[in-house]
C-alpha cells in the first residue's frame, strides 16, 4: 500500500505485524496501539504496549515479539468486533530503543486474518530518518464498516512524544514544589467573623504510564527486580514460542532429522528452594500446579496444549513473599510434537504488578535439546535478582528432562515418572 491509501477490513479478528530486519547496530522496535476518540485517549487505559498488554474491553493485545533467525516481529491481537461502540480510531504506532527508524532496515507493518493467515493489508516504510516513533497505520470506522489506512507519520521525541500527543500521562521526574506565598491578614471588625469554608477533598492524580522496559542479553544478562520496581504483587512470568519451520533437518555431524509440529506442546516448569530448605517443581506433570497464596508461592495458570497460541504458557511467582525463596529456576520442556527447539523462536517476559517488564530471547537451539533452563531468580539480601540462562540442555539416554536440568543446577531432588 503506498502512503495515504486505505482498504476496507473484510474481516475482524485481526493480526498485526510491525516488522523488521534486524543485525549488528540495528536498534530494537515496539509496537503499540492507541484507541482514540476525536483523536485522543479517554484515558491512558487505552495505551495497548508492552507495559500494559492488554485493554480492558479485551479488543487489543500486545501478543509480543519473536525473531526468526534475523526477521523480526512485534505482534498485536486485534479483534474489531470487541472495539466499543464509542472508538472511533485504533493507531498502531511503533518506537525505537538505541537509534532512529532511519537504521532501522526493512521496516513495514502488515494486517492479516487471525484465523485464515492470509494478508489483509501491508505498508512497507521506506522514507524514516531521525524518527523514533512512527504512526505506521490505523483502523477506522466509515459508515458501519472498519477500513485500514496506511500513514507513516513520524515523531522525533520517542513514545513518550507519541503518547502525550494523544493525550497520554507519562511518568517523569517529580519537579520540587515552588513555595507558597505568604498569607495576607486583614483586619476585620470583631462583630464579623471570618467564615471557615469547608474542607476540599483532595484529587487523586491520574497513574501514569511508565515506558521502560528491561531486555536481557548475553552482554547484560541479570537485574534486580527492586530496581525495577517489582516488589510486591504476583509477577506473570511468559513463554511465548512460533514454530520458524514446518521441518528441518539436522547437519551430517548430528545424523538425525527433527520434525517441529503445529501441535508442538512446550511445558513451562519451575524448580524452587525455599528460605526453610523446601524443595520442590511447579509444572502440569502429576497436576503439581503450586499455589500463589500459600508455599510455594508459584502457580502455574495452566497448561497450554495448542502449540503457537497467543498466550502461550505462564506462571505467576508471588512477590509479597519474597522472603520465603532461595533460588527459583524456571525451564521448559518439550512434552510433544518434536524432539528439539530447533528451529523454535521463543521469547520470554517476566512483568511485575508494579514495575518495568523484563523480556529475552531463547536463541538458536544447535544441540539435540529438549530441555532449556530459562531464567534463574536468588535471592539476594532481600532483592530478587533474575538472571537469563537461555541455556538449552542434553538429556542422557533414559534420563528425563527435569532430572537433566536438576542435575545441572544442583537442585538434589528426587524424581518418579509422571504424567498429565
Amino acid at each position: 500500500m503506498p502512503k495515504g491509501s486505505n482498504v476496507p477490513v473484510p474481516t475482524t479478528a485481526l493480526r498485526v505485524e510491525l516488522g523488521w530486519r534486524s543485525g549488528p547496530g540495528v536498534p530494537d522496535a515496539d509496537a503499540s496501539a492507541l484507541l482514540l476518540v476525536s483523536g485522543r485517549v479517554r484515558s491512558d487505559g487505552d495505551f495497548v504496549f508492552y507495559n500494559q498488554p492488554e485493554h480492558s474491553s479485551g479488543a487489543v493485545r500486545h501478543e509480543g515479539k519473536r525473531d526468526a533467525g534475523g526477521q523480526v516481529t512485534d505482534t498485536l491481537l486485534i479483534d474489531l468486533a470487541r472495539v466499543e461502540p464509542a472508538i472511533e480510531t485504533v493507531v498502531l504506532a511503533a518506537s525505537t530503543d538505541g537509534g532512529p527508524f532511519g537504521q532501522v532496515p526493512g521496516l513495514y507493518v502488515r494486517v492479516l486474518d487471525a484465523q485464515r493467515g492470509t494478508e489483509v493489508a501491508r505498508f512497507d516504510s521506506a522514507d524514516a530518518t531521525v524518527e523514533t516513533a512512527f504512526v505506521l497505520g490505523e483502523f477506522y470506522r466509515r459508515q458501519g464498516a472498519w477500513k485500514f489506512r496506511a500513514v507513516g507519520q513520524g515523531y522525533s521525541s520517542g513514545l513518550e512524544g507519541l503518547a502525550t500527543d494523544y493525550g497520554i500521562t507519562v511518568d517523569e521526574p517529580q519537579h520540587a514544589a515552588q513555595p507558597a506565598a505568604p498569607p495576607v491578614t486583614m483586619a476585620r471588625p470583631a462583630a464579623q467573623p471570618v467564615p471557615t469554608p469547608p474542607p476540599v477533598p483532595p484529587t487523586a492524580p491520574p497513574t501514569p504510564v511508565r515506558l521502560t522496559k528491561v531486555t536481557l542479553t548475553k552482554e547484560a544478562p541479570s537485574v534486580s527486580l527492586s530496581k525495577q520496581g517489582g516488589t510486591s504483587g504476583a509477577m506473570r512470568v511468559n513463554l511465548n514460542w512460533e514454530v520458524r519451520k514446518q521441518f528441518s533437518g539436522w547437519g551430517s555431524k548430528l545424523g538425525r532429522a527433527v520434525a517441529m509440529h503445529a501441535d508442538l506442546d512446550l511445558d513451562l516448569c519451575a524448580l524452587y528452594e525455599l528460605s526453610d530448605g523446601r524443595k520442590g517443581v511447579v509444572q502440569a506433570l502429576g497436576n503439581a500446579y503450586g499455589a500463589l497464596h500459600q508455599p510455594p508461592y508459584i502457580h502455574l495458570d495452566g497448561d497450554d496444549r495448542t502449540g503457537a497460541s497467543a498466550s502461550g504458557e505462564n506462571l505467576s511467582i508471588n512477590l509479597d513473599h519474597k522472603q520465603s525463596f532461595r533460588r527459583i529456576l524456571i525451564f521448559v520442556t518439550i512434552y510433544e510434537g518434536a524432539r528439539s527447539f530447533a528451529d523454535l523462536n521463543a521469547t520470554v517476559t517476566l512483568q511485575p504488578l508494579n514495575g518495568a517488564p523484563i523480556d529475552f530471547s531463547l536463541g538458536e537451539c544447535t544441540v539435540p535439546s529438549t530441555v532449556c533452563a530459562l531464567a534463574l531468580i536468588t535471592s539476594n539480601g532481600g532483592d530478587l535478582i533474575v538472571q537469563r540462562e537461555a541455556r538449552f540442555l542434553v538429556p542422557e539416554r533414559g534420563v528425563s528432562p527435569q532430572r537433566t536440568v536438576d542435575y545441572a543446577y544442583g537442585w538434589g531432588m528426587n524424581w518418579t515418572p509422571g504424567r498429565k
